[in-house]
Formats: C-alpha cells, structure tokens, sequence
C-alpha cells in the first residue's frame, strides 16, 4: 500500500486560485517591506534596471521597486490579485506563473519572488528563472535572483501570541513550518554564489488592520465558527496589547536570499 503525503508540497495545494477572495484584505493589509532589503535587493543592480517581479500579488513589492526606478514587469496568474493592484506608471502586469512567465530569454537584469516562492515547484521555476535572466548586464554584472519572505518574529511576545491564535484556527496548519523554502535554491544547479540577509521589520495595525491582515491569509477559514471565534479572539489580543494610540505591532525578520544564474 502506497504511504499517504500528509505535507504536500505547497505548490499542489491551488496556489493560483487560493487568494481569489483574499484580494482586498491583502492589498489593504499585507506588510511592506524595510528600505534597507530593497537597497541589498539592488546594491550593484545596473541603473534604471528591468525586473521581473514573480507572483506580484497586488503588487506591493513591484511598486516598491519601481519607487527606485526600476521598470518592473510584475507576473500574476491571479486576475483578482492583478485587479485590486494600484497602478504605477512603470509596473506592468502580466499574466504569467513561474514555471512559464511569457518573458524572452534573456530579457531582465532582475527576478524577485516577494513573499511567494513557496508557492512555486522549484525546479522548473529556476530553470524559467535563469532563462529569463540576463547572464551579464549592460554594465557587466551578472543578473540577480532574490527571494524574499517576511517571516513573523516569534521572540516578540505579541507576534508569537497572534501567531498561536492563527496556527489554532488555521484551515492547513501544515502551511505555517514551510513557507521559507530558500533551501531548495540551495540544491538548484541553476544558481550560484548565494547568500543571505536579514532585516527587521514591524507592522503597526489598528483593530480593523489586524483582522484585516488575519483574512489575508490563505490558510484563515472565510467564513463560519472558526471564522467568529478567530475575530473575538483578535479582539481581545488587541485589546490587552494596544498603545495609546491603538495600534498593535506585528513583528518581523524580512529574509533576502541573493543568487546569480549559473553561465553555460
């Protein structure tokens, strides 16, 4: 009798539809990213640089790029995440997904995955990845990959307690301990000369927010008891935590892998 996979990998798990009704919670309530990871992200990038921003969501992370003057195509396969983007006039979505993004052989200087590798199969998306990726730029670098998560800081005490609640009401606990899979880049015959940086970060969310920054998650039942329970408990947590101002403050570790492509 064959053994049944209990932790499918995350990328059988729908991953282009999951978010479909999560759109306006995440485009409202989804966390930035700190200046220094995107000054890392570009430290040595040509000047006025094509990126290819994989799996954009709404586009936080593209417009963040192309706030540096970076001319972002931003990959999509979800309409209603590409809908409830708010435009910029040098970010262009496409729809696309990882393994085949639509982009030309050799088109950009830059690929990033902000918040969403996990949700890719890793071996042909690196293969796409260094496909699209030019091996050496106009100035004579070579093309960047980075890989960047935020990933909730659980030696904070708030952020460690709205995590339990999240884990407790979660539709797929399984999801939690694997959404930082930069480990399979580390196996990746594609890339080389990988490194890793770290940086704090913090969301500061009224009430409103963190119910809001709940529902995003794809893994947050939408509805239903569980649903009901998980709000009331948010209330109370916030309640006990707020500042004076009502805000509580999520805390994060934004993790950026770099890698270059492997040249023939």
């Amino acid at each position: 009798m064959s053994e049944i996979n209990l932790n499918p990998p995350l990328y059988t798990l729908n991953p282009l539809d999951r978010f479909s009704d999560r759109a306006a919670d995440y485009v409202k309530y989804r966390p930035s990213y700190p200046a220094a990871a995107i000054d890392t992200i570009l430290d040595g990038v040509d000047t006025e640089p094509i990126a290819a921003d994989i799996g954009a969501g709404t586009g936080i992370s593209a417009r963040l790029l192309a706030e540096r003057n970076v001319r972002v195509w931003a990959i999509e396969p979800n309409a209603a995440m590409r809908s409830a983007a708010t435009p910029h006039p040098l970010v262009e979505f496409r729809n696309g997904t990882a393994e085949a993004t639509g982009l030309e052989a050799a088109s950009v200087d830059l690929v990033t995955c902000f918040q969403a590798f996990h949700w890719f199969d890793p071996e042909p998306t690196f293969g796409e990845f260094q496909r699209i990726l030019k091996s050496t730029t106009a100035t004579g670098n070579p093309g960047r990959l980075a890989l960047v998560w935020n990933n909730r800081d659980k030696e904070d005490a708030f952020t460690k307690e709205y995590s339990e609640l999240t884990l407790a009401a979660s539709t797929n606990p399984a999801i939690h301990d694997r959404l930082d899979s930069a480990r399979s880049l580390l196996l990746s015959p594609h890339f080389t000369n990988i490194r890793e940086y770290t940086f704090a970060n913090c969301q500061a969310l009224d009430l409103a927010g963190l119910k809001g920054r709940v529902r995003s998650n794809s893994y947050t039942p939408s509805a239903g008891a569980a649903l009901q329970q998980l709000m009331s408990d948010l209330e109370q947590l916030h309640d006990r935590w707020q500042d004076d101002r009502g805000f509580v403050h999520l805390n994060y570790v934004t993790r950026v892998h770099l890698a270059e492509p492997v040249t023939a």
